[in-house]
């Protein structure tokens, strides 16, 4: 993650973010989602019956992709200095654009769209992300990412 000067955390507005390093959703990862969530829909555990779809095989569930959005803004995102703590404030918009099949690895492109200080201690960051697909050319998800900053 990138760190900025309080002070210039505004002028990061426009700043292009990434691309991240890849991560594979391979079908344990699938699978373990799956246990967490106690979504067992078989287009994502079943490979067998998942053979007979439109995908043609299980497809990681949007919510896991969704999910890594958290490593991914932490390894190319920005922050103040001094940050102490970082939390998830939400998404403004989300669209699941394109199914990720199992095996398929993904990574996250983006932008700030706009940061919003709070108040001496927090700033809230907005960023427009893309989950890529690799060797696809529509995204699995596009979205805008709410991040709260809490500085020292």
């Amino acid at each position: 993650m990138k760190t900025v000067p309080k002070n210039e955390m505004i002028n990061a507005v426009g700043m292009k973010l990434g691309p991240s390093d890849w991560i594979e959703l391979s079908q344990q990862r699938i699978n373990a989602f799956a246990d967490c969530t106690e979504d067992h829909q078989f287009i994502h555990i079943d490979e067998a019956k998942a053979k007979n779809t439109p995908f043609g095989g299980t497809i990681a569930h949007g919510f896991l992709t969704l999910s890594l959005l958290a490593k991914f803004s932490e390894d190319i995102g920005i922050t103040p200095e001094d940050t102490v703590m970082g939390m998830n404030y939400g998404f403004d918009k989300v669209r699941f654009l394109a199914p990720v099949r199992s095996g398929k690895r993904v990574r996250m492109v983006g932008e700030v769209l706009n940061v919003d200080q709070k108040d001496e201690n927090r700033f809230l960051t907005k960023m427009g992300v893309s989950i890529e697909i690799e060797g696809e050319d529509t995204p699995a998800l596009v979205g805008e990412f709410l991040l709260m900053s809490f500085t020292g």
